[in-house]
C-alpha cells in the first residue's frame, strides 16, 4: 500500500488557495483517489465548493464546550471527498493558530479517517509565521507544500516569506503556483521568481470567468464546467500533486533579489 501523501498549499490571503485546493481534490477523486481537505483557514471556506454549504469547524465544537467527534466534523463531498474545516476563534479574541493543532492532533490520535485516505491536502492561510499555521509542517505530516502567487509585488513577498519559513523547517517545496491576476509580465515574474528560489512554476492558471461563475454556484470547476479549458489547467495541477517526487528545500531571495524580479 503506497504511503500516504499529505501536501500543504500555502500562499497570501486572497490569492485563491482555497478554489485550487478545492479543484484539485475535486480533479483528484475524479481518479479514484481518496482525498481529505483539511481546511486550515479561520473563514472556514475551503470545502464550499466541495460539500456545496458551510460546514461546522472543530473550533465551533470547542467553543461549545462539546467532545469533538469525527461525524459532527468530517464531511463527505464530490466524488467522496472527506472534509475538514478548523475555523477560527471569535473575531479578536485568541489565536487562529491554535485550531489547527488540535486539528492535527486530532487527526493523528483520535481520528482513523487517515486509515482511508490516500491524499490529504492542507488549505492554510497567510505567511507561516504563526506557530499554529505552520503546524502541519512541524507536527511531521506535510509531504510537501505548493505556494500559491500572482505575478503582484505583495503576493510575491508573501511567497518568499513561506519559502524562509519552509527553509527553517527543512520543509521540501514542490513547485509555485501562478494564480493569474492579468498582471503584465506576469507569467514571466512568477516563472523567474520559481527558478531563483530553486523552484519551478508548476502550471499558470489563467483569469477566466468560469470560476467565478461556479463559485456562485458553490461548486468546483471540475464538477460545474468539468469540458472548459480552466478544468484542464486544475487537472494538470491534480496530476503534478499526485505524481511529483523531486520536491526540494527552497531558497528565499533577499529583498534587492526579489525587487529585480517584479520590477518588469
Amino acid at each position: 500500500m503506497s504511503p500516504i501523501k499529505h501536501v500543504a498549499i500555502y500562499g497570501k490571503g486572497g490569492i485563491g488557495k482555497s478554489c485550487i485546493a478545492s479543484n484539485v481534490a475535486a480533479a483528484c477523486a475524479e481518479r479514484g483517489v481518496r482525498v481529505l481537505v483539511v481546511g486550515c483557514d479561520p473563514k472556514s471556506d475551503s470545502s464550499i465548493n466541495l460539500i456545496g454549504r458551510r460546514i461546522p469547524t472543530m473550533m465551533d465544537m470547542i467553543r461549545e464546550g462539546k467532545e469533538i467527534r469525527e461525524e459532527d466534523v468530517v464531511f463527505t463531498g464530490y466524488r467522496g471527498v472527506r472534509c475538514i474545516e478548523v475555523g477560527g476563534p471569535e473575531p479578536g479574541v485568541g489565536c487562529a493558530g491554535r485550531g489547527i493543532i488540535v486539528a492535527i492532533d486530532f487527526l493523528r490520535k483520535v481520528s482513523r479517517i487517515m486509515d482511508d485516505v490516500d491524499l490529504v491536502l492542507y488549505d492554510v492561510p497567510g505567511d507561516i509565521v504563526c506557530g499554529g499555521f505552520s503546524a502541519p509542517i512541524r507536527k511531521g505530516l506535510v509531504t510537501e507544500a505548493y505556494i500559491i502567487t500572482s505575478g503582484e509585488y505583495m503576493p510575491v513577498y508573501a511567497a518568499n516569506n513561506i519559502c524562509r519559513g519552509l527553509k527553517r523547517l527543512g520543509a521540501r517545496l514542490a513547485g509555485v503556483v501562478c494564480n493569474s491576476r492579468d498582471v503584465e509580465g506576469e507569467r514571466e515574474i512568477v516563472d523567474d521568481f520559481a527558478r531563483a528560489i530553486g523552484s519551478r512554476m508548476v502550471v499558470f492558471i489563467p483569469k477566466d470567468p468560469v470560476v467565478q461563475r461556479c463559485e456562485r454556484r458553490a461548486v468546483t470547476v471540475i464538477e460545474g464546467e468539468p469540458e472548459s479549458s480552466i478544468a484542464g489547467v486544475y487537472r494538470a495541477l491534480a496530476e503534478h500533486v499526485l505524481s511529483c517526487t523531486d520536491a526540494s528545500v527552497p531558497e528565499p531571495l533577499d529583498d534587492e533579489s526579489l525587487r529585480e524580479i517584479t520590477r518588469m
